[in-house]
């Protein structure tokens, strides 16, 4: 049977995965590509560690050109992370008419329109279907999948130690600091957790889920990034009351002129598919104008899971190479003439409902100032509870509001936390009604 070589950089978590996958469905793969996929080279920095897996004599290597200058390797996988190295490593690759597969979300949103310029240059692929959702096929579902649709919004949970961390608070009531800590004891969380639970890791996945959706280059820091850090079991309480699920969510949103993005803390109806999606899992909803709702769900991280994206990749680019062509399916999923610039909605004049919780001194008239407030700059109130003393401490105000701007919102929050009677900062926590439910 012919063969095609690939090379990997990166012997990690996610390279071993690959590893195994080609070697346990080998036959599998065989079969349906026609040719065998294999690991011609390997190269990492530590190539001495144990994997548990026994490699075959000199496919080990430290050295880069080995793959890079090698007429025989047309296919390069990049799992090195980060923005650095691997940069370079992709940048190489398609500069020397090389196809590249990575599961690099912080390369393509940052730099992904740059590379993709690189590999149109060379007649090369670039692709990252492991990118986002881990074995989810999310980045083929927007790129063939939905062709015939005007995406009109995403929603998605493309994080699962944050999800992980918010069903444990929701499930058992602990506080945000305990089960960080357990979720780090039982290796859900990295040692240094920044990236997942201040909403970073989503929004770089957001940000290659907008770019495919609308056919527009996403700048990474006109996302609006807010992390789980903040959310209380107090708040999460008070969500279920009002028939809620707190979710960390990338949304993406489309207008005729711009487009919303933003990472952050979302109240959402708990009858919904979406909030049921607990634990380590991830999902994606997605809105076509013609398809309608449509949810994708499953393992978003893991080694076999993503390494399960990797290789379908491998697959993919595969069979261009058997069939001579590469352009059949953009980059970018439009055509390079039809990727127009869109605004990126800045945060402030961004529409939604609010959960607000004010911690006030316990005496006549608070409420009635703060609505005051609320109503000077254009916010109505849909519910509100507010409960008696229980202790010498302040007692807390919860109000749901009607669709409002975000800068109204700010705006008289700051003159309502000023005010004498106020004892902490309010709670702000946006709320998205899918299906656009208005309570």
């Amino acid at each position: 049977m012919e063969k095609i070589a690939v090379g990997l950089f990166g012997l990690g978590t996610i390279g071993t995965g690959v590893v195994q996958v080609l070697r346990e469905n080998r036959e599998v793969i065989a079969h349906r590509l026609g040719v065998e996929l294999f690991l011609k080279k390997i190269v990492d920095l530590d190539i001495e560690t144990d994997r548990g897996i026994v490699f075959e004599q000199g496919i080990l290597s430290t050295k880069g050109e080995e793959i890079l200058k090698d007429p025989e390797i047309p296919i390069v996988i990049e799992l090195i992370g980060g923005t650095g190295a691997a940069r370079k490593v992709v940048e190489a690759a398609l500069s020397a008419g090389k196809h590249v597969v990575t599961a690099n979300k912080a390369l393509l949103a940052i730099h992904g329109e740059e590379l993709y310029k690189t590999a149109r240059k060379h007649g090369v692929k670039i692709c990252f279907e492991a990118s986002v959702g881990g074995g989810i096929p999310i980045i083929r579902t927007l790129k063939e999948g939905l062709p015939a649709n005007r995406i009109e919004s995403i929603y998605g949970i493309v994080n699962g130690t944050a999800n992980y961390i918010l069903t444990k608070m929701t499930d058992e009531g602990e506080a945000f600091d305990n089960v960080l800590a357990e979720a780090m004891a039982h290796g859900y969380a990295e040692a240094d957790p920044t990236y997942d639970v201040e909403g970073i890791d989503s929004a770089h996945k957001l940000a290659i889920l907008a770019s495919l959706a609308f056919g527009t280059p996403i700048p990474f820091d006109q996302v609006y990034t807010e992390g789980i850090s903040r959310i209380t079991p107090l708040d999460i309480e008070y969500a279920r009351g009002f028939g809620y699920k707190i979710k960390l969510l990338g949304i993406t949103k489309a207008s005729d002129d711009s487009i919303e993005a933003r990472v952050h803390p979302t109240m959402i109806p708990e009858r919904t598919l979406l909030a049921q999606v607990d634990g380590v899992l991830n999902a994606i909803y997605v809105n076509g104008n013609a398809v309608g709702p449509t949810l994708y769900y499953g393992k978003g991280a893991g080694a076999m899971p993503t390494a399960s994206a990797v290789v379908g990749d491998l697959v993919e680019i595969a069979r261009d190479i058997l069939h001579g062509g590469t352009g059949r399916v953009p980059l970018g999923a439009f055509p390079e003439e039809y990727r127009q610039p869109l605004a990126v909605r800045p945060m402030d004049d961004v529409l939604t409902r609010y959960f607000l919780r004010f911690a006030t001194a316990d005496r006549p008239g608070v409420l009635s100032r703060i609505s005051g407030i609320l109503a000077d700059f254009g916010i109505s109130i849909s519910s509100v509870i507010q409960t008696g003393r229980k202790s010498d401490g302040p007692v807390p105000i919860v109000m749901i509001t009607h669709t409002a701007r975000e800068r109204d919102v700010k705006e008289a929050l700051n003159r309502i936390d000023a005010l004498e009677m106020t004892a902490d900062r309010t709670v702000l926590i946006r709320i998205e009604d899918q299906e656009g439910e208005e309570e």
